[in-house]
């Protein structure tokens, strides 16, 4: 129950280090890196490719319009349909769930690279901030208190508890896709199993690395335009990974923008997708950039 269940508990942790790793939860997690190595049964096809692309861009779309601009810091408004529609699309990335990830975000906003920041690259070491915090007993609990005005949705929360369901979902609705592709169009070269291996298992793990690089990474390699408190930086190639989320220097200087990439060449794919469904209706209210050149740093 407690790969299902983030509310269950268990006695062997009643007395173990809460800084320490939490194998039993951890064990999927390992799985799902483990099952990459299927790609060489499976073999690779383009309809797989598409897939797992296809499944890496909505994701991550949804992590970094919906789960970081949206729940983490309220930087657009929507309707409550779509905003549980891009949690459930949020929780397919085996990230945990919404409220969860938003209470993390805005923890790491009041601390960055204090001592009270988990993935801080300042304060520990690369594969600590990383992927390890994100292991850690101390981290798995959401902290509802930091949420309280996305707690109030009682769908949100049922999601946040029960995260785990939606990419168990997703992992059987795409092995039944590539099965039935393969018995009704053999040309495409497909299988239930190739599918599931590339569409959920490498697209998966790809996305999270790319995702947590933003605090191993962000906060180390890039420059600075502004002299924020934290360590913060911008990074390019960052960025196009992230789809606008390696900005990460401007993001910290002004967290409360839809838009990241504040001058016209900092790509912003995110902030792109946001501008079209505000076009047709689906979401309102864009917090824009800070509106002073001399705040933007330009010279």
């Amino acid at each position: 129950m407690r790969w299902i269940d983030t509310r269950s508990g268990g006695n062997d942790t009643e007395h173990a280090s809460p800084q320490g790793i939490d194998w039993t939860r951890v064990l999927p997690f390992i799985l799902l890196h483990v099952a990459c190595v299927g790609v060489w049964w499976v073999g690779v096809s383009t309809t797989a490719l598409i897939v797992a692309l296809g499944l890496y861009g909505l994701r991550m779309f949804a992590i970094t319009g919906f789960y970081h601009r949206y729940f983490s810091h309220k930087a657009f408004r929507t309707s409550r349909p779509m905003q549980f529609i891009f949690a459930v699309i949020g929780a397919m990335s085996v990230q945990r769930g919404p409220l969860w990830w938003a209470a993390h975000h805005r923890h790491h906003h009041r601390h960055s690279d204090q001592p009270a920041d988990l993935h801080s690259p300042v304060q520990h070491s690369f594969w600590h901030s990383h992927l390890v915090w994100f292991l850690r007993r101390d981290a798995f609990a959401t902290q509802h208190a930091a949420v309280a005005d996305l707690a109030q949705f009682p769908e949100l929360r049922w999601l946040d508890r029960f995260d785990t369901l939606v990419p168990l979902i997703l992992a059987a609705a795409l092995y039944a896709l590539g099965a039935w592709l393969e018995s009704t169009h053999p040309s495409l070269g497909t299988s239930g199993a190739q599918l599931l291996i590339w569409g959920f298992f490498v697209s998966t793990v790809v996305l999270l690395h790319v995702t947590v690089s933003v605090n191993s990474l962000a906060h180390r390699v890039g420059s600075r335009r502004f002299d924020t408190r934290d360590n913060s930086r911008n990074n390019f190639w960052l960025a196009l990974l992230t789809f606008g989320e390696g900005w990460h220097n401007n993001h910290h200087f002004f967290p409360g923008s839809a838009r990241q990439g504040f001058r016209w060449w900092e790509v912003d794919i995110t902030y792109y997708g946001l501008r079209l469904l505000a076009l047709v209706g689906l979401i309102w209210d864009l917090k824009p950039a800070p509106p002073s050149r001399q705040h933007l740093g330009v010279k």
